[in-house]
């Protein structure tokens, strides 16, 4: 595909004689943010570093811009700009030479070094402080300086490892609003423990369990994996509950207010439509009826066997 800018084929790496990753293929387009879901120990960061080309893989191939990772390492890596969780920050420079610094390290021409380094302090905010000691930033300037290093040598690709953690809730979402703005004109890899976070910046979710890929979709598949089996329901005169059990398809109520009420349901979609209708015809007066859908953090435990339901 023209637009895709990572390709996984086949990737497998194993430390000793234990496998972290085994068979893991997926695909990453030119634009937008993917994130990257894991437990603790499912193989999430070595799949990151291998991507990223800090780690050799055992098995399998890496593409960036259709560039063989393995085979053209310093080629690929012009194209991938990586933010790791710890962010390698020298705290006595300022944040202009730093960014000066990194530049030099992902080889951009001399005669572009100033440019790219302006570019990369306006897009992400901090050029009024360009001249200020990296020690003197808040957490959350000092992150958008570890996303403004990821960037200043205009990569194709970009790996951010928890970008906002230990921020605080204002931070969190100028950190957010910074993220979707870099991916319109590139793909980013987010990869972060906090669901919310995903909910709010990415489109495509890969998630990995056990070292091997156990889904690969957009959000809104992810969102749907575990099928609807509820309906909450609002009623401005409500009946006795032993009505509501006579629609077809209600299996359980529970009584959530006076008005409010968590219909359990055969998960047959017509089955909303018979309460909808049951309500018009006996006058309950029907304010409200939506589908519950299931959790993030409900669909990540299903996906990572940790629920057996």
């Amino acid at each position: 595909m023209e637009n895709t800018i990572v390709k996984v084929e086949n990737l497998s790496h194993r430390y000793a004689s234990q496998w972290a990753v085994r068979d893991i293929n997926f695909e990453i387009d030119s634009q937008g943010v993917v994130g990257l879901l894991g437990s603790n120990g499912a193989g999430k960061s070595t799949t990151m570093n291998i991507i990223c080309g800090v780690l050799k893989q055992s098995k399998g191939e890496v593409f960036i811009n259709g560039i063989n990772l393995k085979d053209n390492p310093v080629e690929a890596k012009r194209n991938i700009g990586f933010m790791p969780q710890k962010l390698p920050l020298y705290p006595d420079f300022t944040v202009e030479e730093y960014l000066t610094y990194c530049a030099e390290l992902r080889m951009v021409e001399k005669t572009q070094i100033k440019k790219a380094v302006g570019t990369a302090l306006e897009r992400c905010g901090v050029a009024h402080f360009r001249e200020r000691l990296l020690r003197n930033l808040s957490g959350g300037y000092q992150q958008r300086v570890g996303i403004a290093q990821a960037i200043v040598h205009d990569p194709k690709f970009v790996v951010l490892d928890e970008p906002t953690n230990g921020l605080d809730p204002n931070q969190i979402l100028e950190v957010r609003n910074l993220i979707k703005q870099i991916a319109l004109d590139r793909a980013v890899l987010l990869s972060t423990h906090i669901l919310s976070e995903v909910q709010a910046t990415c489109r495509e979710i890969k998630m990995i369990e056990e070292g091997q890929m156990v889904f690969s979709g957009s959000l809104e598949m992810f969102d749907n994996y575990i099928e609807p089996d509820t309906l909450i329901i609002t009623l401005d005169t409500p009946p006795v509950t032993e009505a509501l059990l006579t629609v077809e398809g209600i299996r359980s109520v529970e009584q959530l207010s006076p008005y409010r009420f968590r219909l359990g349901y055969d998960g047959e979609k017509r089955t909303a439509q018979k309460v909808a209708a049951a309500a018009v015809s006996q006058d309950w007066g029907l304010m409200e009826l939506i589908v519950e859908k299931s959790s993030l953090e409900a669909v990540f435990a299903r996906l990572s066997k940790k629920n057996n339901k």
